[in-house]
């Protein structure tokens, strides 16, 4: 789960210091015209790195006669923050807003290599009037602070809501009724497939909520679907029929490959794990010492029950919403660890089967949690340490 949280951070890149406008210059009268104001969309591709495998975005104002020239964006947090280490574990993020040098902003992703899209809004002078005071309003001090969610409330679903404000309503409107074309789980993992244990870990502490059916409007959680929504969309109103995208540009073309569209059938490389169990299970009946066995698989109980109880304490005890209900708690159980008293070697061993059999049945239903990729990985080793303690060595 640690490492979910930093997949979904932005990071303040190092050396900016934020240049927000002059809020009382820029809370000036609404503007009577819109034609010497600008705003755009800005989408940042992913990069290599694992926290930025799922891109940024921000919303770009252009109004020279407010001073303002500033990407406004919503994926900021702060170290120093009291209790912050223990408010990151509980799940009780805190993430603020910040409007900076857009220039600067753009150079520093140009250096990640990291691609830049950006989208002009086709905003009348009432729309970009409504966007240009809420984020004015959302970086004030007192107004900047909000409590952040993985997929329901980050950077990319403010971007999306400070839209949705700027067209009364029209974006949710059309995205609240219509499917998502991948559900939380299936983007999570088509963008961090690459990184074998990265993936692994995400996957392990993922529940049951990250596979339930999203609209397109929850979708959103990842910038790069806003871009596609809104380069799609058309207004209403006055303006009915007119695109909202005018200008649709990358002003940076990243060499990193894109992210595939679908998630692969990434379960086949951890298929290995088998082979490796059977090959483990031969050469310690041929060659190694009983007690080196024991040791083995008793240290497996250890850490499966550690573990175990580490994503029983994420279900219960914290506000990641998202790692309850998990179905992996039954191949990391806790109660692995009572099977480390000689007397209950052999339940903890009808403990692991139960565990890989109903993971396994749970698969075959119409609504499961996707888990298959852990399953090939901790299966054979659970089935290969409960062959252990149900033998009878005597």
């Amino acid at each position: 789960m640690f490492l979910l949280c930093l997949a979904m951070l932005y990071r303040v890149p190092a050396g900016f210091a934020s240049e927000p406008p002059s809020v009382s210059q820029a809370e000036k009268p609404a503007l009577q015209s819109a034609t010497t104001a600008e705003a755009w969309l800005v989408t940042f591709g992913p990069g290599q790195i694992y926290w930025e495998r799922f891109g940024h975005n921000a919303i770009w104002l252009r109004e020279p006669a407010a001073g303002i020239d500033h990407t406004f964006n919503f994926g900021f947090f702060d170290f120093d923050q009291q209790d912050f280490l223990l408010n990151f574990l509980r799940g009780h993020m805190l993430y603020f807003s910040v409007a900076q040098s857009a220039e600067r902003e753009f150079e520093f992703y140009r250096e990640q290599n990291r691609s830049i899209r950006l989208q002009k809004l086709n905003l009348n002078a009432t729309q970009y009037n409504r966007l240009r005071n809420y984020l004015l309003y959302e970086i004030k001090p007192e107004n900047r602070d909000y409590h952040y969610d993985y997929f329901l409330s980050n950077c990319s679903t403010r971007v999306r809501d400070a839209l949705d404000i700027a067209l009364d309503g029209d974006l949710a409107a059309g995205t609240k009724q219509a499917g998502a074309r991948l559900d939380f789980r299936d983007h999570t993992r088509r963008l961090t497939q690459t990184q074998y244990w990265y993936y692994l870990g995400l996957e392990l502490a993922l529940g049951y909520p990250t596979d339930y059916p999203i609209n397109r409007w929850e979708e959103m959680f990842l910038p790069m679907v806003v871009a596609g929504e809104v380069a799609d969309m058309a207004l209403s109103g006055e303006q009915s029929g007119q695109p909202l995208v005018t200008q649709d540009k990358m002003l940076f073309t990243s060499s990193l490959p894109e992210p595939p569209a679908e998630p692969g059938s990434t379960w086949l490389r951890y298929l290995l794990s088998w082979f490796l169990a059977v090959g483990a299970a031969w050469l310690s009946v041929r060659f190694m010492p009983p007690t080196w066995l024991a040791g083995l698989s008793n240290a497996w109980l250890l850490i499966a029950g550690s573990s175990g109880l580490i994503l029983a304490f994420l279900w219960l005890f914290t506000d990641h919403a998202v790692a309850s209900p998990n179905a992996n708690i039954l191949l990391f159980n806790p109660l692995m660890l009572l099977a480390l008293l000689p007397a209950l070697n052999k339940a903890g061993g009808w403990l692991l089967v139960a565990g890989v059999a109903i993971n396994l049945i749970m698969l075959l239903l119409p609504a499961h949690q996707y888990n298959l990729d852990v399953l090939m990985l901790l299966g054979p080793i659970n089935l290969a340490v409960a062959g252990y303690f149900m033998v009878d060595r005597r």
